[in-house]
């Protein structure tokens, strides 16, 4: 018997402003610290959503307040270099950033600059609401007619998304493509690295290797 057919999901997000904000780095690090997830993970990925057609130069807001706001370049860039892929949780993800911004406070020795007054930043947070799509994937052949179809939020739902959603190393179609035994497909699927595509490329690289494996 096969395993089950691929149902393809989307999301709504609804971004919500919460009371937390910083007017400098110290106050910043304690805000990392206690503010929401949902909060660490929006402003480390709604500007890869956000760009369909054109690859963001840096995804992490802090990095960019970090810049713009209180012109700390060394850890901007430190911030903007984060390799997104190596984390598989939120608190991974969290626990790197708190670590980088107190060992750059640590090399200051505090002396810290504030933004200026409308310049602070305010931690945002995102509530999701799931649905199906309807559109489904009888076998892993189906992938190479079903992935164009699907919108961008739905391909970063499953393959973006779905690692930090589910803590692990993998996305939702290489998962799936491992129950039908198409191990190598799932692991080259699993190689992309989606922070270096935009969202039309990525679903254009797991067409190509769909066809490329020839699977049924």
């Amino acid at each position: 018997m096969d395993p089950s057919p691929f149902h393809f999901y989307t999301e709504r997000r609804l971004v919500e402003l919460t009371a937390i904000k910083a007017h400098n780095l110290q106050e910043l690090l304690a805000d990392l610290k206690e503010a929401p997830g949902s909060s660490i993970f929006y402003h480390t990925h709604h500007r890869f959503l956000a760009h369909h057609f054109q690859k963001p130069f840096v995804y992490n807001d802090f990095a960019v307040w970090a810049s713009a706001a209180v012109q700390t370049e060394e850890l901007a860039e430190k911030l903007g270099i984060l390799d997104l892929r190596r984390f598989t949780s939120i608190r991974q993800l969290r626990e790197t950033i708190v670590a980088i911004v107190e060992e750059y406070l640590r090399q200051t020795d505090g002396h810290l600059r504030s933004a200026l007054p409308g310049h602070e930043f305010h931690f945002c947070k995102s509530k999701s609401f799931i649905m199906p799509t309807g559109i489904v994937a009888e076998t892993p052949a189906a992938l190479a007619t079903t992935v164009p179809a699907i919108t961008n939020v739905s391909l970063y739902f499953h393959f973006v998304e779905a690692r930090l959603r589910m803590e692990r190393a993998t996305n939702d179609f290489s998962q799936w493509l491992r129950a039908w035994g198409a191990q190598s497909l799932a692991q080259e699927i699993d190689s992309i690295d989606p922070y270096a595509l935009t969202l039309d490329e990525l679903k254009q690289a797991i067409v190509a290797l769909v066809h490329k494996h020839g699977v049924a």
